[in-house]
């Protein structure tokens, strides 16, 4: 009778010890799809093809126009609409040099905020005047400058819409001093996240 007794409590140890593998399980699935989940959201590319067509609404859960309203011109032009390449009301310059548009690989920086943890996700295209190849030829020279200059703001500076166009105006000053030369002459958000 004495034997019996302690076999009991063993039984429950390995029933416990089996239920905890199980929960170690499913919490790893579970944080293993949470960061497949922002992996894809944040830092895989997006196909271009399944981009919305201009006019339509936009799907759930898309980000908000704001986000993406800074691309806009941009687009345009490049479709032919409106814009300065077909001498409409926003262009102006005649005898202008043509322009050229560089894309540049993603930011993704710490934010200032002294209370919290953000970080800023931008993606960049630069409209030159000159060469493109001047900002090829001075990747790292740009890189620092811009890694500097992001990670300086805080996500209160960057919310508003008064923010981002300052941040444009920034962003220009030091590509031109990072070049040596006053070449670039815009900068387009392709993509524009804090989280």
């Amino acid at each position: 009778m004495a034997d019996a007794a302690p076999e009991a409590p063993e039984g429950k140890k390995k029933k416990s010890g089996l239920i905890k593998y199980i929960i170690l399980v499913v919490l790893l699935l579970v944080l293993g799809g949470g960061g497949y989940f922002a992996y894809l959201t944040f830092f895989a590319a997006k196909p271009a093809a399944t981009a919305p067509a201009e006019g339509a609404a936009p799907a759930e859960g898309a980000p908000k126009a704001e986000e993406k309203h800074e691309a806009k011109p941009e687009e345009k032009k490049a479709e032919g609409g409106h814009g300065e390449a077909k001498g409409g009301h926003g262009g102006g310059g005649k005898d202008k040099a043509p322009s050229n548009n560089v894309a540049l690989p993603p930011f993704v920086v710490n934010l200032a905020d002294p209370n919290a943890r953000r970080y800023l996700k931008v993606v960049l295209e630069v409209e030159m005047t000159g060469n493109p190849e001047l900002l090829e030829g001075n990747q790292a020279k740009i890189r620092d400058a811009l890694l500097m200059l992001l990670s300086s703001k805080t996500s209160q500076e960057l919310s508003t819409l008064e923010g981002k166009i300052l941040l444009r105006k920034e962003i220009v000053d030091r590509l031109n001093q990072a070049i040596g030369q006053p070449k670039v002459s815009r900068v387009y958000f392709t993509d524009f996240v804090i989280q």
